[in-house]
Parts: structure tokens; sequence; C-alpha cells
């Protein structure tokens, strides 16, 4: 990715995505700026996979297509309070690096990757008809 410091410097630093299907909802970067200690964000999946077509986000996470043609590169704009950073990452790889998590876990099945126990009721009925055999 590259950081955007300013109109006049930016600098290429290494990231790295991850993901993991207990949190299937979401993604995280993590940051690993020359001098300083890695800076890990983690946001929703879908506003990384939103934000590759369209400007998406509110608040600390925004996310935009740097070209409205097509597939191009995306900024990732992080804030706390006032302080601000701005990146340029390319699609391509946050495209192949979402298609990977749906094969983890497909966009629209986080809930039932998030609920081990399935149907709640029915684990619920399980339990106390085997309590009843049991005792």
């Amino acid at each position: 990715m590259t950081f955007l410091v300013s109109q006049d410097l930016s600098f290429r630093i290494p990231v790295e995505l991850s993901y993991d299907s207990s949190d299937p909802y979401a993604v995280e970067i993590t940051f690993h700026l020359p001098g300083d200690a890695p800076v890990s964000w983690a946001f929703a999946r879908e506003l990384l996979l939103d934000g590759l077509s369209r400007p998406t986000g509110e608040g600390d996470v925004r996310i935009a297509p740097a070209s409205p043609e097509g597939l191009s590169d995306v900024f990732i704009r992080l804030q706390v309070g006032c302080e601000r950073a701005l990146f340029r990452a390319g699609a391509a790889p946050l495209v192949a690096f979402l298609d990977r998590t749906d094969r983890v876990v497909p966009f629209g099945q986080e809930p039932a990757a998030c609920d081990p126990v399935g149907d709640l009721d029915a684990e619920l009925h399980r339990i106390l008809a085997e309590d009843r055999f049991a005792g």
C-alpha cells in the first residue's frame, strides 16, 4: 500500500490483510510503518467489498475507488479524532483477499459462522430431552 502523507509526499509500506472465521464480519489490516510498532485496524468485510466500487463508510474508516471507471486503485482513509491517515491500494489484491475470505465464510453466511450452536431453540430442546431421558 502507499501511505499518502501529503500531496507531495508518499511512500510504500508493507501491510498484512487477515481474516478470522470466528469474527466473520470483520477483516483486519496491519500496517508496518517504519520505526513504529505495527498498527492494526479491524472493520467490516462488507465495507471493504463495497468500497471497491463506490465511496462507503462513516466515521473512522472510509473506502472509495480512486477512479470512477472500472476496478482501479482504492483509497482507504482511517481517522482517530482529528488525526487522519490516507492509503492507496491496488484493487486486484483486495479482490483476491476478499475472494479468499468468501471461500472460508461466504458473504451472507456470517450468521451461521457466528452461531456455533446453530438453531438455539433446537439445541435447547435437544439438551432438555437428554436431561429428561437421563434422569
